[in-house]
């Protein structure tokens, strides 16, 4: 009887791991990441919207929540990043023209200290409004692994473009136009 007991095991134990590999491979394709559920158009609510964060240079503190009707983009910066620091100008020209359209830039500061974020907006010219992600757990609720990466998020709250390195002119003017136009 128990010459059979561990090979019973064994063979039990091999079967449930076939069966455990099996479901991972049989569920790889359902990717729920925000970068996938923008890509099948299925725009997924922006995490952290009632998350007050230190507004850079200010005692006060700003989220998401607040800009609700807005067309915001979320860009997640640090000082020391040179592709931020090439991106910044863009910026800074696309937050005159969403101000117009009732929207604005948001920057968030990640793996920075204040001063030398402080800096960096000062130097760049940047108008718009920046936070501090002090702990990090607002960006890393985005997915957030790195910098610069930007979010379109529309006057819903819902984010509808990512770009997970540096942004240009053009994909600026390939994204916003469309959500600008939408309803609010």
């Amino acid at each position: 009887m128990r010459r059979l007991a561990i090979p019973v095991l064994v063979i039990a134990a091999a079967a449930g791991l076939l069966a455990l590999l099996t479901f991972g491979v049989a569920h790889q394709g359902t990717n729920s990441s925000i970068d996938a559920s923008v890509a099948r158009g299925d725009y997924p609510a922006a995490p952290g919207l009632q998350t007050r964060l230190p507004i850079l240079g200010s005692t006060g503190s700003e989220s998401l929540a607040q800009l609700r009707g807005k067309v915001v983009v979320l860009n997640v910066f640090a000082s020391w990043c040179a592709p931020c620091q090439a991106e910044a100008p863009i910026l800074e020209r696309e937050q005159r023209q969403l101000l117009r359209n009732d929207g604005t830039i948001l920057g968030v500061t990640y793996l920075d200290n204040s001063s030398d974020s402080e800096t960096f907006v000062r130097q760049q010219h940047i108008t718009y409004p920046v936070i501090r992600d002090v702990s990090g757990n607002f960006v890393r609720a985005f997915g957030t692994t790195g910098v610069p990466e930007t979010f379109v998020i529309n006057r819903q709250g819902r984010i509808v473009a990512v770009r997970r390195y540096q942004l240009d002119d053009a994909w600026l003017q390939r994204t916003l136009p469309q959500v600008l136009a939408e309803p609010s």
